[in-house]
């Protein structure tokens, strides 16, 4: 081994260890970001098919409902309303840590009756 060699592996090894904690939090971050974006989702579609079981009482009725579910699944509703049977509801959810500074992950989802008079989404 040559003068001056010593602890290189040191400095070498401490630089994997950090490029491998670089590489898990962006790995977390993307995870978190994804997520967030399917839990926007779930709670549009949930919140729209719920807001549509109480069209039938108006849209404020509807659009209460709406964001009663979409509070318990810790989003914001952005936006909801009532058109003819059809309830729109437009979500916005915030992603945890670092990855908020990106701003929210949104979704809008509708629900209402098809064309045949079956409700979509409500099993009976």
């Amino acid at each position: 081994m040559r003068s001056g060699d010593e602890g290189v592996a040191t400095v070498w090894a401490a630089g994997v260890i950090a490029m491998v904690m670089v590489l898990a939090g962006l790995v977390a971050g993307v995870g978190a970001a994804l997520v967030t974006r399917h839990r926007a989702e779930a709670a549009a579609d949930l919140a729209a098919l719920s807001g549509a079981v109480h069209a039938v009482s108006g849209e404020e009725a509807a659009c209460a409902r709406a964001r009663w579910v979409a509070d318990r699944m810790r989003v914001e509703v952005v936006g909801c309303r009532l058109s003819g049977w059809d309830v729109s509801v437009h979500v916005a959810a915030r992603p945890p840590t670092f990855i908020a500074a990106f701003g929210p992950a949104e979704s809008t989802a509708r629900a209402g009756p098809v064309g045949n008079g079956q409700t979509v989404g409500l099993a009976r």
